[in-house]
């Protein structure tokens, strides 16, 4: 398993992190472990809106190369979705198995395509962005339509990243990973196609 996190400016860092996390701990934990990560990115170094700044090891790979494509969101998203350089890197994606996305990391999936005839969710704020990109908007914290598995806003990331790990490793490995966390597992408000 192969998994691209998709990184640019304007990203929100614990959109990236929180389901990083979790998804790390498959790896380090023994559960998948050859599971490897490429961080992607236009550029080398991408921020978030207040200068953070992160080191991407991919610069626009060939994303059709990967099982799973992660999306964080961010207030970069607004413009992403419009630039037409990044659409066309990003639709190389379009036959990777899994698309996931967190908060607005949704309106990149739309964009692109990856949404159409499919539920999805996003930041609560950002509704109205979303509904043109897809079949309906729901309010859930967490949308699974088949493989395209969306998240509401940045405090989902968590949430996103236990259930990504249910997914791939089942419910003993993703109870495991939230104890090493010492994250407490509730319903996770999951809406499944």
């Amino acid at each position: 398993m192969t998994i691209a996190y998709i990184l640019f400016d304007g990203l929100t860092m614990l959109d990236f992190i929180g389901v990083y996390d979790p998804i790390s701990r498959l790896k380090s934990m023994g559960y998948i472990p050859d599971l490897r990560w490429d961080l992607c990115a236009q550029t080398v170094v991408v921020q978030d809106s207040l200068g953070l700044q992160i080191q991407a090891n991919a610069i626009l790979p060939d994303l059709s190369t990967y099982d799973m494509l992660i999306v964080p969101g961010g207030f970069g998203t607004r413009s992403l979705q419009f630039e037409k350089t990044f659409l066309e890197w990003f639709q190389t994606a379009a036959q990777v198995p899994y698309k996931v996305s967190v908060c607005t990391g949704s309106l990149l999936l739309g964009a692109a395509g990856f949404l159409q005839n499919k539920v999805a969710t996003t930041h609560f704020n950002a509704y109205p962005e979303l509904t043109p990109y897809c079949q309906k908007v729901l309010p859930n914290r967490i949308v699974a339509d088949g493989q395209t598995i969306t998240a509401g806003a940045v405090a989902s990331s968590l949430d996103i990243g236990l259930y990504i790990c249910k997914k791939l490793a089942g419910e003993k490995a993703m109870l495991a990973i939230a104890k090493s966390m010492d994250y407490p597992i509730m319903d996770f408000d999951v809406f499944e196609v």
